[in-house]
């Protein structure tokens, strides 16, 4: 069985306190994972001036090199991890079997995190918007257009308070070790498994382990990282954004609220947009902050609600192995039953049905020994202010809601990803205006369509580098 040790700045340390990683359906102990606390995690980020000295010895290029290489450890190699070893696909099964994704999504995950890592260079150029990437090392430098142009680094690392429902986040942190800044992370206690094998893949790919730390433990080691470091990325529900909004040294990320909004000039032809509908609600099982959770149109929208309905009502949960499994499996005890509960309660208010439950057969709420399921639900809503017109969950699950175009972008409240379908140029352009929207795409790109080499719920640069004015010699006589 596996014993998996807390990295403390790349070396294995072995706790007293350890606690078993269980199967989720079976109950299985599948690996021992030795517990940090608070004051370990303080003792340690002493040292954390050391992790950026190690990566300022290799160039951004020369990083982004390495993470090329990490790239093909992380997707094909069988790595070190604890006492043992992991191959991908054994890295899928615990994944799995921990969170309670499906097999074949934990292997999409893992696509999209390799991608990261093959295209980090472009991603930076990207996210830098072309910066030269001499400045950042240095701190300063000469821009093309003869411009002395300064950025100064904010914290020799970046503290991580990880997730365990959504391997996908990852993504968000990759960027952090190729900036020449190193990396505290505390793992979700569901899926310590990307983080482990990213790391352990940045290190045989040449990066020095001295700039890498993980901590799984309890309560008391997120603050801790995040109290630790001067820059730190939190997630979690709304309670959690509320508390850090307007923190600079915390980049909080939670629900979504993503959304399609249907323009009056293509509304009419909704037909055609089913497709996107239905990939923006169901893909990766409606976990993701990027998974539509409303379809907004001025009209047609009980058509709508039922076409969509009719796609997802009939989908039943399947086993994890299952190469068509597309639900995940709430695997906290109570979860399920609590959303459920909510969502008939909420259903009360007038003006808001459940489409789906037609075509469902069956309940929603799915029971089986050791974990729940919850079956894909579409509202149909006459009323923009319902409970339910505004709600993200856990699982495929959105509101088609009926509003005039002209209200809907203050109707609709903070949007990580808006959709908007329109070649209306008046619309868009109060769209675009909208600082309510955070990604957004006009045209028929799906919520689920990111690219990476856009910044995504703010950019880490501006998140890392403070821009400050620099002079070596006299400006100007004016």
């Amino acid at each position: 069985m596996l014993d998996i040790p807390v990295i403390r700045w790349g070396k294995p340390y072995e706790s007293i306190d350890k606690t078993p990683i269980v199967h989720f359906e079976t109950g299985e102990t599948l690996a021992t994972m030795s517990q940090a606390n608070g004051g370990i995690i303080k003792l340690d980020m002493r040292k954390q001036a050391k992790a950026r000295e190690v990566l300022r010895k290799f160039s951004i290029d020369q990083l982004c090199d390495m993470c090329v290489q990490a790239a093909d450890l992380y997707m094909n190699a069988t790595l070190p991890l604890g006492n043992g070893t992991q191959t991908p696909e054994e890295f899928c099964r615990i994944q799995s079997a921990t969170t309670g994704l499906p097999e074949a999504m934990c292997a999409a995950n893992m696509r999209k995190n390799a991608y990261m890592l093959r295209n980090m260079r472009q991603v930076l150029e990207a996210l830098t918007r072309g910066l030269p990437f001499d400045i950042l090392s240095r701190g300063y430098g000469m821009e093309s257009r003869g411009v002395m142009m300064s950025y100064q680094c904010q914290s020799p690392v970046m503290g991580m308070v990880l997730p365990s429902n959504s391997p996908g986040v990852h993504t968000l942190w990759m960027p952090v070790i190729p900036l020449q800044v190193g990396l505290v992370i505390k793992p979700g206690s569901s899926e310590p498994w990307t983080p482990y094998r990213v790391v352990e893949a940045f290190a045989q790919a040449g990066v020095p382990r001295e700039a890498m730390s993980l901590y799984p433990g309890g309560h008391d080691c997120g603050p801790a990282v995040m109290e630790s470091c001067a820059r730190s990325m939190i997630f979690g529900g709304q309670a959690t954004i509320d508390k850090y909004h307007g923190d600079p040294k915390v980049q909080a990320h939670g629900p979504g609220y993503s959304k399609i909004l249907l323009g009056d000039d293509v509304v009419d032809d909704w037909e055609k947009y089913v497709d996107l509908m239905v990939d923006s609600i169901f893909l990766n099982g409606g976990r993701s902050c990027i998974n539509a959770s409303g379809v907004w149109a001025s009209r047609h929208t009980a058509e709508i609600a039922d076409a969509i309905a009719k796609r997802l009502g009939p989908v039943a949960p399947l086993p994890m192995t299952d190469p068509k499994a597309s639900l995940a499996a709430f695997t906290t005890p109570g979860a399920a039953d609590a959303i459920n509960a909510q969502i008939e309660e909420k259903l009360k208010e007038p003006g808001v049905s459940d489409v789906a439950e037609k075509y469902r057969g069956g309940p929603r709420l799915v029971k089986h020994e050791r974990c729940d399921y919850l079956r894909p639900t579409v509202f149909h809503s006459t009323n923009p202010d319902a409970f339910l017109t505004n709600t993200e969950y856990m699982f495929p699950c959105a509101t088609v809601v009926e509003c005039p175009q002209d209200e809907m972008i203050k109707r609709i409240g903070q949007t990580l990803v808006c959709t908007a379908i329109t070649k209306n140029e008046a619309w868009s352009q109060q769209l675009v205006d909208a600082v309510n929207i955070d990604r957004l795409n006009i045209g028929e790109v799906k919520t689920m369509q990111l690219h990476w080499m856009q910044p995504h719920e703010g950019n880490l640069i501006d998140f890392l580098f403070r821009a400050r004015a620099f002079q070596n010699s006299p400006p100007p006589a004016h």
